[in-house]
């Protein structure tokens, strides 16, 4: 006859071994896979002997020991196997005298796990103590990320794709959208890159995480200020604002906390030094630093830089400044395809309008007929009444001037510049949309206050009329009423 195989005993301390060495190279506490451990042998004694077992189960990472004992009663018959024993079955285990109503702990061996358990409850536990052991890990990861949000990173490229380009920081994987990348930079299979934590997502709590970083974010530029300028990163220097256009120029606004240094000295560096490592990290990204400050006017100039400016009214209610620029000057304070302009306005927050110095003013009514008499008398009627004040005019204020649509304002605005010769703000189309919809939105929130408002003194009404008794009518009244409720 064939001899029956005999299962091989299990080693606990290989098992024990196996478990902190697990813990050691994927960041897992051990305590917290000693409680894993612990459930899923809990786990497995419930699914032999019944879900009443209470075990006692001591798992020594240590000393790398494993006990599971199940206490249980010893009755005459058993009705519940879970927490109950014969006391024929114990009298057959053991010579000790026991009578009914005693507890027999029996200690549960793993030496032969396989014939204690049956082979197929083994691989399910160790499915679940693997599912467990991973879903510990994604959450440790995302943890770890989430606290980086906003930190530099360097990882290795490893992969990369049409939509994003995936990095190895740390043996967990990041990755890098196109959106998030700064435009024109080329990247190379096993090269080294930094990037800013942007943002860490995840479909659901045992998911894998999505770790998104960045090159592109304003975020990703001031912490390289704080890694090359020391006064910065000291406190001493702060970034107030950021513009930038990833790849190709970005505004710093700095300002300085002690008197005796200079923000924008001690960001440029000494011929450049500091600076010029910044930009190399950015790939040739140009940058303008200037110096913050408190006073509109003087914020707008600097923001305006290379770019040398004459005059500048502004509008701090209606965020808005109208900027008087020398002819020569004009190019530069726009910049390629308005970049300068659009990056100052970014930077201070204004809507900035350029206009070139000697230019006149022109009376609104010149363009009445093209305007269109009824809307000309609106325009005129929100006090209105020149070709510059409705260029500097606040888009929502314009906007609500009954028969004006965002396609008549950026038609009406053509008109103007046109008769200026000068040239329309790149975003203005999307800036008249925000302003649109920003209105809707209030007129929406207005509707439903309305609403409820009339609702509200509808029950007044109701409620009113309800608690007025008969008698405290007129005679003329109750004479009306009853006349109303009668048939014909």
């Amino acid at each position: 006859m064939p001899r029956r195989k005999t299962q091989p005993k299990i080693d606990k301390k290989a098992i024990i071994a196996a478990f902190v060495e697990i813990a050691k190279e994927r960041g897992i506490d051990r305590d917290l896979i000693q409680g894993k451990l612990e459930d899923t042998l809990r786990m497995l004694v419930r699914k032999k002997y019944g879900e009443d077992a209470e075990p006692d189960i001591v798992v020594n990472m240590d000393r790398g020991d494993i006990e599971i004992y199940l206490p249980r009663t010893v009755v005459h018959y058993v009705l519940n196997p879970a927490k109950e024993i014969s006391l024929s079955e114990v009298k057959r285990r053991t010579d000790e005298p026991y009578e009914v109503g005693d507890e027999y702990i029996e200690e549960i061996s793993l030496e032969n796990i396989g014939k204690e358990f049956g082979r197929q409850l083994i691989m399910y536990a160790k499915q679940l103590l693997s599912q467990q052991i991973r879903d510990i890990e994604k959450n440790n990861i995302f943890i770890e990320y989430e606290e980086k949000i906003g930190q530099i990173i360097v990882g290795e490229i490893y992969q990369i794709r049409r939509n994003d380009i995936l990095i190895l920081h740390n043996k967990h994987e990041v990755r890098m959208p196109t959106e998030e990348q700064i435009p024109g930079e080329r990247y190379k299979k096993n090269s080294t890159i930094k990037a800013i934590v942007k943002e860490v997502r995840r479909a659901t709590p045992t998911s894998t995480p999505d770790i998104i970083v960045s090159r592109a974010d304003e975020r990703f530029l001031a912490r390289l200020f704080e890694i090359e300028i020391p006064e910065v990163y000291d406190g001493i220097v702060e970034i107030k604002g950021i513009a930038r256009e990833p790849g190709e120029r970005a505004k710093v606004a700095v300002v300085s906390y002690d008197d005796r240094i200079d923000p924008v000295g001690a960001c440029i560096g000494m011929k450049g030094i500091r600076i010029n490592a910044i930009v190399r990290e950015l790939s040739g990204e140009t940058i303008d630093v200037i110096e913050w400050s408190d006073d509109p006017v003087v914020y707008i100039a600097r923001a305006l830089s290379p770019a040398k400016v004459r005059q500048i009214q502004v509008d701090p209610e209606a965020k808005t400044a109208i900027v008087v620029v020398p002819d020569d000057q004009v190019s530069l304070a726009i910049g390629r395809n308005g970049q300068n302009v659009r990056l100052a306005s970014r930077l201070t927050g204004y809507t900035i309008t350029l206009v070139k110095e000697g230019s006149e003013d022109i009376e609104l009514i010149e363009f009445r007929d093209d305007i269109g008499r009824e809307l000309y008398e609106q325009i005129i009627e929100a006090h209105i009444d020149t070709a510059r004040e409705f260029l500097a005019a606040d888009l929502k204020t314009l906007l609500r001037i009954p028969g004006m649509t965002p396609e008549r304002l950026i038609a009406i605005r053509k008109l103007i510049l046109d008769e200026f010769n000068e040239s329309e703000l790149p975003d203005i189309a999307e800036r008249i949309a925000i302003a649109q919809a920003q209105l809707e939105e209030q007129e929406d929130e207005h509707a439903d206050l309305s609403d409820e408002i009339e609702e509200m003194f509808n029950e007044y009404q109701v409620e009113g009329y309800d608690d007025v008794d008969d008698e405290d009518l007129s005679p003329d009244q109750q004479t009306s009423d009853s006349s109303v409720s009668e048939e014909p």
